[in-house]
């Protein structure tokens, strides 16, 4: 293959702007998947992916194009993931190309994460080709759209290539950019091997296929290989390049993009961003970038069949061999039994996994509320981190928490500025900076703890806007915060799977409403239950749920009234009784409800 007629390039977008239907139209054009084969979304394999219109799992494929002068060329599409959760793992995407079509909803403008998006591929040092897309929509803002994208990339308007992926549209044009602006690759064929690790998953027969581009060195079926940065060796059994399904190839040398079979059982081991070189001979140096991926949401997942734990010990183990970032240890609850903590990379990417074991495992799962990691420093100087409420110290033995922050952009059209800066200051977020571009959308920027986002940001975001402003964000630094540990407690019992950390300006309203909850969804009992939400020893809320009252007295049709009397004590003497010894049952559509609502 000649490395002076490849191009290797991504598309960049936000969510829902057409990032797959214009992969799809370039299939199409180029004829890369055979006409009965083709099908909507084709890159997007899972139906989560089809039916919410992200991307989750990245799919590339190399793509013959002829231009118009009859000149042949290569051209390797790397898919990325759309949503801000996978940012780390776009990033490593963007590494292993030289260009990127950053693409714009003409209807929707400049979103939050156009702006990341570019960003990242400035620093990433990608050749930018600005496309505009849906200029067939009757509200398409066209003009407004090319002008504004056009500021924001610094070329003239006549640059910005306007698409309309559904009709099909100026596809030639956008791709004769592609060739045009995005350089070849470079790199010494001859050179030692060095390769990034840009995604990874897992094949039952094969083990762990990781997804390279081959920046210097040649890869050949048969050689021994290495995992920088886990330093795991291995004997590379097959490679290939990517259409619809995988097509084995003699080697991937410098410039190539393409599958390589190692044999290693757990995707972990080929972690994204990881450096392939050669495991005997001359050593490549790692490629810049590469970080270990965290977790950076908790959770809770437990089964509301007490009796399918192994199943769903069984599915998280499937799950995790195509999701490293997926992490999962054992936990027990008294209220909820056997259970599996669970660590994910965001809000999006736990949803994604819940959703994915109950439609693909059959399980009905309840997942606690999310939490973020803590960071506990003690007296003595140890610092304790703390992802799930029970592991938080006592607070004489703390010096005090800390959490984490974010840096959140928002854009949004003007006339909503105010409620969102009022959303952001009741997020205890900090004011950075505000600008205006052009058609009058506004930029805000906040500092902002990411306990806040995960919990209900997103849903009073899009309520504050009508639906119009969009976010995007990126963790900067943990920092000191009032935080405490608020129990749910019923007639003096504490329930642990209740249990929450948040901030202490919080607390009151926060115990308040997860009492009225509790009251309204679990059943009265035959004696009086004390609902409590308690700090330390301090009750900030209470609530009481009535006993049922038997009508002792029904049987007493006539007599004196000492009988009845004698009666109603004895039922009073019952019920105190009970009420030292009886214990409240919580039914786990209680805790499902409660869970849903407080999330």
């Amino acid at each position: 293959m000649i490395r002076k007629k490849v191009r290797n390039f991504c598309i960049i977008a936000h969510v829902d702007h057409g990032k797959s239907t214009l992969a799809d139209r370039m299939l199409d054009l180029t004829g890369a998947i055979p006409k009965s084969a083709m099908r909507d979304q084709v890159l997007d394999t899972m139906d989560l992916e089809r039916e919410r219109g992200i991307t989750i799992k990245a799919h590339p494929i190399t793509m013959a194009y002829e231009t118009g002068g009859g000149e042949g060329y290569t051209l390797n599409l790397i898919d990325t993931p759309g949503h801000v959760d996978f940012s780390y793992e776009v990033s490593r995407s963007l590494a292993a190309c030289e260009g990127a079509v950053l693409l714009v909803d003409a209807a929707q403008g400049i979103q939050a994460q156009t702006i990341s998006n570019y960003h990242l591929s400035k620093e990433a040092g990608l050749a930018i080709v600005p496309a505009v897309n849906k200029i067939d929509l009757p509200g398409a803002r066209v003009e407004e759209t090319v002008r504004d994208l056009a500021e924001l990339v610094g070329v003239p308007e006549e640059d910005v290539v306007k698409v309309s992926a559904k009709l099909g549209r100026g596809i030639a044009e956008l791709l004769e950019k592609v060739i045009s602006c995005v350089p070849p690759p470079s790199g010494d064929p001859a050179g030692p091997l060095q390769a990034l690790i840009f995604d990874s998953t897992f094949d039952s027969y094969k083990g762990v296929l990781a997804y390279v581009r081959v920046f210097n060195g040649t890869l050949k079926p048969g050689m021994r290989a290495r995992f920088i940065a886990r330093e795991r060796s291995f004997e590379v059994p097959e490679l290939g390049i990517f259409r619809l399904s995988m097509i084995p190839t003699r080697e991937l040398s410098a410039g190539d993009v393409g599958y390589m079979v190692t044999g290693v059982k757990e995707v972990a081991e080929a972690q994204v961003g990881d450096t392939v070189t050669c495991a005997d001979g001359e050593r490549a140096r790692a490629l810049p970038g590469y970080k270990p991926m965290k977790p950076m949401v908790f959770s809770g997942l437990y089964p509301t069949d007490g009796e399918r734990y192994e199943s769903l010990k069984e599915a998280l183990a499937r799950l995790r061999l195509n999701d490293a970032a997926l992490t999962y240890e054992p936990e027990t609850s008294q209220a909820l039994g056997f259970g599996f903590r669970c660590g994910f990379l965001g809000p999006l990417h736990m949803e994604i996994v819940q959703e994915r074991l109950e439609r693909e495992y059959g399980l009905n799962l309840i997942a606690t509320i999310p939490s973020v990691r803590y960071r506990a420093v003690l007296k003595n100087g140890a610092d304790v981190e703390v992802g799930n409420p029970s592991q938080m110290p006592r607070p004489e033995l703390m010096d005090r928490v800390e959490e984490p922050y974010v840096a959140l952009n928002v854009v949004v059209p003007g006339d909503y500025v105010g409620p969102i800066m009022t959303l952001a200051q009741e997020s205890r977020g900090i004011y950075v900076s505000m600008g205006y571009g052009e058609g009058g959308m506004a930029r805000l920027e906040y500092r902002l703890p990411f306990s806040e986002i995960v919990l209900e940001f997103y849903d009073r975001l899009k309520s504050a806007s009508r639906g119009y402003a969009s976010y995007d964000y990126e963790f900067t630094e943990y920092a000191p915060s009032d935080l405490i540990k608020m129990d749910i407690l019923l007639n003096g019992e504490t329930v642990d799977a209740l249990s929450a950390i948040i901030h202490r300006d919080k607390a009151q309203r926060w115990g308040r409403e997860m009492t009225a909850q509790l009251k309204r969804l679990i059943p009265r009992q035959l004696f009086e239950v004390a609902i409590q939400a308690a700090v330390g020893g301090r009750i900030v809320a209470r609530e009481t749920i009535s006993a049922l009252r038997k009508n002792v007295t029904a049987k007493c049709y006539g007599g004196d009234v000492t009988r009845k009397r004698k009666l109603l004590e004895k039922q009073r003497e019952g019920k105190r009784r009970m009420k030292q010894i009886g214990t409240v049952e919580v039914p786990q559509e209680a805790f499902l409800s409660v869970f849903r609502t407080m999330k």
